[in-house]
């Protein structure tokens, strides 16, 4: 039976007692009538489920049963102390049940009467999440959570139910798909991604052995090594989150990005793989490699920049929109040379499509030439397919030519990028001229943006009704950012472009993404509580509507939020350490803590893979799933 399978099932054992005394069958003598002494009981299940209803009865053996319902004898109701209905219909509920015992001693006992109550099936869930933190603008946001609650998450009702074991890291997000047909039946699937390359489809409701698995590199070869960086160790295979596209290829399609190595040869790959057969599919998987742009800045050999597979590794989370899979790039714990990529794919053949590099002509500062970090973020995506995301670092070219850095160096920048023609092109730019320094001072100072992820907010209207499209980023600086989308800031003297920025509202600063939220955005910084903001006309509060009590140590937290529609909001977080914290907070005020791993001492404690700046919790269909050093670990209701 499946431990986690969320139907009701009555398990029941049941006690025949005979008569004590001269142990007589017959009508006389110490014969004794049957009694019933435990009554059936009433039953609810929900459609389709089976119910079944017990006694106890004594008397003289043999005892005989006849099961009755509504007043009618049940045929081919067997001859036993207990009796299981089919398959329920809403059409039985409100039926009653009972048994006659006899021994052929009269009279025969018949029991109390028991009902039946058919309650509607649950619908199959229909919540997917195929991209890391939920969605295109990276809000972390599940809204249509309906089962679990402010009221039923707590250390009673819910708690760890398992482990989906897997070899090797799991930094990537889980993603979930419903109703699956893998192995000729129907499974609701979480796709588990590894740090050795491997990539697994498991059941979300049962425990056990993978639906599938398969490693996503030739049998020659191995998952990096860490290339004597220990922020991955001790292999590098694939970190970032996947992307599911579910109307590509026959049964949908996951793709992922693979870091591998033969003998002193590296190589990055883009796979797309089928969600149910687990074939490679469009050509794939392909090298990404042979990429070259004209550059002249740290590492460039006659005038161009080269991507090398060995220098790079691919951190950000992937990004499909409107049929292009878009990754960025980072170096290995700063080691040199290295400058900012960003690189575009067409789903359906993995041909690339369009190359840009941000700090191509940008000369070295303490190693820093423009990683695209972000913590596991990924790059977020608006309706009009222009992309956005943090540079961490680099040269950026305080020398302006029409308000844009003259050199084309973008270090230490929030990004906006045009996708015209399926070719990647600066649309606009936001990079810091405060009080603390500019983009290029803060990169030398290692207090860069890009250490923190980016996220869109939903459309909001201002105090004169006009429409905003904002966007919020934050790094190492302790500064909140918020951008407009239309109008960015671009280079300005004490960043009199920006919408919006709040000066050391994030203590610590920020090595996490940001979660939104029925107008509040949800910041985790390092050393400090979680933090909800909240939104009023299309400004962000000054300071925090509401904080946890609990402080994050490095490096702070990402939440995720789940909600049904804006009721039952519940903010998760991932603690790191040895022993990994998962801790649930009420949405409309984060001093409530609804829950955490250790309120029931060992019971629903797990080890981190100290990773935890990737590391995001995932909600779906009542379940959330953290991922570990050995595998996913699954907390539900009990």
């Amino acid at each position: 039976m499946k431990q986690w399978a969320g139907i009701c099932v009555f398990a029941l054992v049941v006690l025949a007692l005979s008569a004590c005394g001269g142990g007589s069958t017959g009508g006389g003598g110490n014969a004794v009538a049957p009694s019933i002494t435990t009554q059936p009981a009433d039953k609810t299940v929900p459609a389709g489920q089976t119910a079944t209803f017990t006694v106890v009865a004594m008397g003289t053996a043999p005892l005989s049963y006849q099961w009755q319902k509504n007043n009618a004898n049940i045929s081919g109701a067997p001859n036993s102390p207990s009796y299981t209905t089919p398959a329920t219909a809403i059409g039985d509920s409100g039926s009653i049940f009972s048994v006659v015992v006899s021994n052929g001693v009269n009279p025969p006992a018949t029991s109390n009467s028991a009902t039946l109550t058919v309650n509607p099936a649950p619908p199959p869930p229909t919540v997917s999440v195929l991209t890391y933190h939920n969605d295109n603008g990276r809000t972390g946001l599940n809204p249509n959570e309906t089962i679990l609650t402010t009221s039923n998450v707590n250390s009673i009702k819910f708690g760890k139910l398992g482990t989906l074991s897997v070899t090797g890291l799991v930094d990537a997000e889980p993603l979930y798909v419903p109703n699956l047909t893998i192995n000729a039946a129907t499974h609701n699937v979480v796709y588990v991604a590894t740090e050795h390359d491997m990539l697994y489809a498991f059941d979300a409701d049962a425990p056990g052995a993978p639906l599938w698995q398969i490693s996503v590199i030739p049998g020659t070869e191995l998952p990096s090594d860490d290339r004597s960086c220990s922020q991955v160790t001790p292999e590098i295979g694939i970190t970032s989150t996947p992307v599911i596209d579910l109307n590509a290829g026959p049964n949908g399609t996951i793709f992922v990005v693979s870091m591998s190595k033969a003998g002193s040869t590296y190589h990055q790959r883009l796979h797309a793989i089928d969600l149910v057969t687990h074939a490679e599919l469009n050509g794939g998987p392909v090298e990404i490699s042979g990429i070259s742009v004209p550059g002249t800045g740290t590492g460039s050999s006659g005038g161009n920049q080269s991507f090398n597979p060995a220098s790079y590794e691919e951190r950000a989370a992937l990004l499909l929109q409107n049929g292009a899979i878009y990754t960025t790039w980072s170096s290995h714990c700063d080691a040199p040379n290295y400058t900012s990529w960003a690189i575009s794919f067409n789903e359906s053949n993995l041909q690339r499509l369009s190359v840009l590099n941000l700090t191509a002509n940008g000369t070295t500062q303490h190693g820093l030439e423009g990683g695209i970090w972000m913590s596991g973020d990924g790059p977020a995506a608006d309706a009009s397919n222009n992309v956005y995301f943090l540079v961490g670092n680099g040269t950026f070219d305080t020398t302006l030519n029409g308000g844009l850095p003259n050199k084309s160096d973008y270090g230490n920048s929030f990004m906006k990028l045009s996708t015209t023609g399926n070719t990647l092109a600066v649309a606009d730019y936001f990079a810091m001229n405060n009080s603390q320094g500019t983009a290029e001072t803060e990169s030398s100072a290692d207090t860069d943006l890009g250490s923190g992820g980016e996220m869109l907010l939903p459309d909001m209207l201002d105090s004169q009704s006009h429409t905003r499209h904002l966007a919020v980023g934050a790094g190492k600086d302790t500064n909140m950012y918020i951008v407009d989308r239309e109008n960015m800031g671009k280079f300005a003297t004490n960043d009199s472009g920006i919408y919006q920025e709040l000066v050391g509202a994030l203590p610590g600063g920020v090595w996490s993404a940001p979660a939104y939220f029925n107008n509040a955005v949800y910041y985790g910084s390092v050393g400090s509580s979680l933090r909800a903001f909240s939104i009023a006309n299309a400004r962000f509060a000054t300071s925090p509507s509401s904080m946890s009590s609990h402080s994050f140590a490095y490096p702070g937290t990402t939440p995720s939020v789940s909600s049904n529609g804006t009721s039952n909001g519940i903010v998760w977080t991932l603690e790191a350490g040895g022993t990994g914290v998962l801790r649930a907070y009420d949405a409309t005020n984060l001093a409530t803590e609804l829950y955490d791993s250790n309120q029931a001492g060992s019971r629903d404690q797990f080890s981190t893979n100290g990773n935890c700046k990737f590391v995001t919790p995932m909600i779906a269909n009542g379940k959330v799933y953290v991922g570990t050093a050995t595998g996913v670990v699954v907390f539900g209701l009990f």
